[in-house]
């Protein structure tokens, strides 16, 4: 068995998941990065993208909004706006939630307040079925 490391996955609602594992990818606000047991102290911003952490030899995948990360020794705690388990996305429901982004999105130009807000959305609505095919 691999050494293993907490790693705590917290929105403002609830704790998603808090348990040892034994690596975790995140993506980073300035790319994704990879944290093991040891790693050097950091704290990074995290962008909307797939998270995700090995235990016992199997990867679980996440669709993340934004948010922060701090890595210490042997913990890892993952603060973000949104967090979703790919098993447990709703492809109905992410495929209508992108067509309704996308027909925003197609009424608004880059210079409208707020297109950077509704840009978010759609990238997490892609990501999310993106992240819900490996379930």
């Amino acid at each position: 068995m691999a050494e293993e490391m907490m790693l705590e996955i917290v929105t403002p609602e609830k704790m998603i998941f808090s348990d040892y594992v034994e690596e975790v990818t995140i993506p980073g606000g300035d790319g994704e990065f990879g944290a093991l047991i040891g790693h050097a102290p950091l704290l990074s911003t995290v962008k909307i993208g797939e998270l995700n952490y090995t235990k016992d030899n199997k990867k679980t995948y996440y669709a993340v909004g934004q948010g922060y990360a701090e890595v210490l020794f042997r913990k890892v705690t993952v603060l973000l706006d949104s967090a979703e388990r790919a098993d447990l996305i709703d492809r109905e429901s992410a495929r209508q939630e992108k067509a309704a982004v996308e027909a925003e999105l197609s009424k608004m130009s880059k210079e409208d307040e707020g297109y950077e807000r509704v840009s978010d959305r759609l990238n997490l609505a892609e990501l999310r079925l993106k992240v819900a095919e490996k379930a």
